[in-house]
């Protein structure tokens, strides 16, 4: 284990600092010339994705083994709702603070701690005796989730070299490839042998605590790349155009996670009350639609850096309506074909958001993360609670039609300023 890592420690290290070098010697060389691109760090990009694969596979097993709470403890699906709200209101909440403060006083090794608040919620949630405990510890994943989403998508964005949709779709991916293992090892490990057994999973977060203290150390040792502004010149735009495509962002996102909060919370219920499934089946289903939004993902942020952001966040939302109109009509089958249709056409829309937002207020990296990561967390809550309690009065189907216009919403991108276009220009001129 020792050696296991004093070698991740080297391999991270050397390749991160090869390519800080790199950066500064070009910045020194030429220091009345236009900036020089700095070098992608590809080997911290890919552990940030790997402890986001981490993390974000411990909170899918949250919601793929409801079927097991909700006959544990004889709970409805309005306490199924409230569980996800707890977990997401809590995250939601504490992460646009959390990227405030960090943006002034960058803390490096919060990672890890914050990765260690998950810890504690899935031993607590391992032993809860009741649905009070159940949401205290859905609360501490929650915490967890506040600190390590806006501040891992910092690091992504200083180890991106100018490829800010690349290095936000890889972290991203790997937080989706996460959520679609979550579901087949709750199936594989968590129903057959119960609740207990879901303190099997504290071995996950203690290896995602260790490659976050690894991170942490490069993110300290880089604090030029830290405070790094934009290299592109700013985008000249009102502070009201600003407001309204933030405004007009904000509409997209809960379009994407109130019909994604109908999946994730609630995908298996409708699979075995419509199609009679078993609950591992159902399971896998789920999985298969969550590795089609990992897809997706990696998709949206190298097309958006290519086409543009503008364009991928157009086709993404708006684009995937016609697939979320015929689900609830569509046999077993075509069920599974349009669920991978849907995964990977909403997917892509996130990292581009996301992006275009920090374009959009350059120099708040960790405040638009938090904000857009804590909104979409909170929208899921808030989503899974209100979905619950409209299925307890009509149907799981009736909550499909109703969730399937919701993608009509991203009409609205039409509004949105040409942020690309004007900072094309804007460099010419500089």
């Amino acid at each position: 284990m020792l050696s296991c890592q004093r070698h991740m420690e080297t391999s991270l290290d050397k390749r991160a600092l090869s390519g800080a070098a790199a950066a500064s010697a070009a910045s020194t060389a030429t220091p009345s010339a236009a900036p020089a691109v700095q070098r992608t760090v590809y080997s911290v990009l890919g552990a940030i994705s790997f402890s986001h694969l981490l993390n974000d596979m411990i909170q899918s097993l949250i919601l793929a083994i409801y079927p097991m709470l909700k006959d544990n403890f004889a709970l409805s699906f309005t306490q199924i709702g409230l569980i996800t709200l707890t977990y997401q209101i809590t995250a939601s909440m504490l992460q646009p603070l959390v990227g405030v403060y960090t943006d002034k006083r960058p803390m490096p090794y919060s990672l890890p701690v914050g990765m260690g608040f998950t810890l504690c919620g899935l031993l607590l949630m391992s032993v809860a005796p009741s649905f009070g405990v159940l949401l205290v510890a859905a609360a501490l994943v929650g915490c967890g989730s506040s600190v390590f989403h806006p501040e891992s998508s910092r690091v992504a964005r200083m180890a991106s070299g100018g490829r800010h949709g690349l290095a936000q779709s890889l972290f991203q991916v790997g937080g989706n490839a996460g959520s679609s293992l979550g579901p087949l090892l709750a199936a594989a490990i968590i129903i057959p042998h119960g609740q207990r057994s879901i303190a099997w999973f504290s071995v996950a977060a203690l290896v995602a605590m260790f490659v976050l203290t690894q991170i942490g150390r490069w993110y300290k040792a880089h604090p030029n790349l830290k405070k790094k502004r934009a290299e592109a010149p700013a985008v000249a735009l009102s502070r009201g155009r600003v407001a309204m495509a933030i405004s007009i962002l904000v509409l997209l996102v809960f379009s994407k996670y109130f019909y994604l909060a109908s999946i994730n919370s609630y995908f298996t219920f409708y699979l075995i009350d419509r199609f009679h499934l078993p609950v591992q089946a159902a399971q896998v289903h789920l999985f298969v639609f969550l590795a089609a939004v990992a897809a997706g993902t990696i998709i949206g942020g190298p097309v958006g850096d290519r086409i543009g952001r503008k364009y991928v966040i157009w086709g993404s939302i708006l684009g995937v309506a016609p697939f979320t109109l015929l689900l609830p009509y569509a046999n077993l089958f075509w069920t599974s074909v349009l669920t991978v249709i849907i995964g990977i056409v909403l997917a892509s829309a996130f990292s581009a958001i996301l992006v275009y937002a920090q374009e959009l207020i350059p120099g708040k990296v960790g405040m638009v993360a938090g904000l857009f990561f804590g909104f979409a967390f909170g929208l899921g809550g808030i989503g899974a609670a209100v979905l619950g309690q409209l299925a307890d009065a009509t149907s799981i189907t009736f909550v499909y039609k109703v969730c399937s216009f919701l993608p009509l919403i991203g009409i609205l991108t039409v509004f949105l300023p040409d942020v690309e276009g004007k900072k094309k220009r804007a460099k010419a001129a500089a």
